[in-house]
């Protein structure tokens, strides 16, 4: 069983800048698809961005230049990188996994009932 650990998050003022990180263990497969997703108050859950275990990555259009996600295999983690945040990034933002190829691994494709594994969340609040 994939497991999920995410850490980083914090209240931070908007222009400023965070580190997410997800400690993932037990991930078996040869081919995965990971993902950062955040959630709203009162909203449901929306991917932002992805990364193939091939090394393709995409972004959300509501993060591109401000997020960078990346993975350290040797460490396990997987991490989001997020600058110039603002007040509407606030969220509780989870790492997921699947297994599916990369062409599954894309903006269109983040949905999640498509991820079987998922870490508890992380808070990030943005103030104004």
């Amino acid at each position: 069983q994939v497991q999920l650990v995410e850490s980083g998050g914090v209240s931070v003022q908007a222009g400023g800048s965070l580190r997410l990180s997800c400690a993932a263990s037990r991930v078996t497969y040869s081919s995965y698809c990971m993902a950062w997703f955040l959630q709203a108050p009162g909203k449901g859950r929306e991917g932002v961005a992805s990364i193939h275990s091939d090394g393709s990555k995409t972004y959300a259009d509501s993060v591109k230049g401000r997020f960078t996600i990346s993975q350290d295999n040797a460490k396990n983690t997987l991490s989001l990188e997020m600058n110039s945040l603002k007040p509407e990034d606030t969220a509780m933002y989870y790492c997921a996994a699947n297994s599916r190829p990369s062409t599954y691994c894309t903006p269109g494709y983040l949905w999640p009932p498509f991820f079987p594994y998922w870490g508890q969340g992380t808070q990030v609040t943005v103030s104004s």
